[in-house]
């Protein structure tokens, strides 16, 4: 598993999560939407950060632990 793939699923998840925490809130707890609100803002600010000046602090972390995607190979065939 490379950095970039790993990074993509955790943003799954939080996606996931804040699904859960909206589902929460419209089931009748009034605090869990005003959460899912906050997750989402902040995860759309980090995406358009990320997507204007391609620095993103949590991949620089997960690059420092998990091989990045760009120095994997793909293995040639033989025949």
């Amino acid at each position: 598993m490379c950095a970039e793939k790993i990074q993509r699923l955790i943003q799954a998840s939080i996606l996931g999560i804040v699904m859960g925490f909206a589902a929460s809130g419209m089931s009748g707890e009034a605090g869990m939407l005003q959460v899912a609100f906050l997750l989402q803002f902040g995860m759309m600010v980090m995406l358009v950060i990320a997507g204007f000046t391609g620095w993103c602090p949590g991949l620089i972390v997960l690059k420092k632990i998990f091989p990045s995607c760009e120095n994997e190979t793909i293995p040639k065939e033989t025949h």
